[in-house]
């Protein structure tokens, strides 16, 4: 159950200088402000100069109600915006006040109008709390959830690192042949196509095949779809196979 401090100062409603003097924090001084006879507000700073903000306060709320900004009412009795009601008997309620203080002066928190925050807190309704606390349990699992997945993202981002770099390392050592390893890779080349177009001591052919181009056809027919096996490649490497192998005989 909550705990309702009462306030002393506070009533259920309040003439404008009632309201004023509260406002500008001088209720000590409150009956030698409200037995002075004045019958406008602009006097008051003529009256008391040495309260400035009680002449500002008064004309803030005379003008709220002037402009409808503010309900009022009649000895504590509300009545239909724009009636007429004579100043020394327009009163304001307790909550059109604060409601009006909220809106128009929010950074004003006057203690007739408003609890201390510790008061608020123990106000706070039980289901108030477990609603808040509720939704932030949801946002805290969300946030977990949300860290898990940020972690996978990290790891899937390191090793896709870690394989970018062995790549290049791989790609570093083994990119590019040797000049001794082109060499021996068209030997090889060259020594098979000649085997291929040879012929035995007695003159009988080593193979089915008449010429390069038979042979470049024939390797093109079986492997059309192998990346490095076009025609144009194939010419080319034996070419430079040949041209390799009659180097070193």
């Amino acid at each position: 159950m909550s705990i309702y401090t009462f306030n002393p100062h506070s009533k259920t409603f309040y003439r404008p200088i009632d309201a004023a003097l509260r406002w500008c924090n001088l209720i000590r001084y409150e009956a030698q402000i409200v037995q002075a006879t004045w019958s406008r507000p602009e006097e008051l700073a003529s009256l008391f100069p040495q309260w400035p903000c009680l002449h500002a306060a008064i004309e803030k709320i005379y003008d709220a109600v002037r402009n409808g900004e503010l309900t009022y009412g009649c000895l504590g009795i509300s009545v239909p915006r724009g009636s007429y009601v004579e100043p020394p008997q327009l009163t304001i309620r307790h909550s059109d006040l604060r409601h009006w203080m909220q809106v128009y002066y929010p950074d004003q928190k006057p203690s007739f109008l408003f609890k201390s925050g510790r008061d608020a807190h123990e106000n706070v309704r039980l289901g108030t709390f477990l609603a808040l606390q509720a939704d932030r349990d949801t946002l805290l699992r969300e946030l977990d959830t949300q860290q898990r997945h940020l972690q996978d993202i990290l790891e899937d981002l390191r090793a896709i690192g870690l394989e970018r770099d062995d790549l290049k390392v791989m790609v570093k050592a083994h990119g590019q042949l040797s000049e001794r390893s082109e060499i021996t890779y068209q030997n090889i080349i060259g020594a098979l196509v000649n085997l291929l177009l040879d012929h035995s001591p007695a003159g009988k052919p080593l193979s089915v095949f008449k010429n390069q181009a038979a042979i470049v056809d024939a390797v093109i027919a079986r492997h059309q779809d192998v990346p490095g096996l076009s025609k144009r490649t194939l010419d080319e490497k034996f070419a430079a196979a040949n041209r390799s192998l009659k180097k070193r005989k």
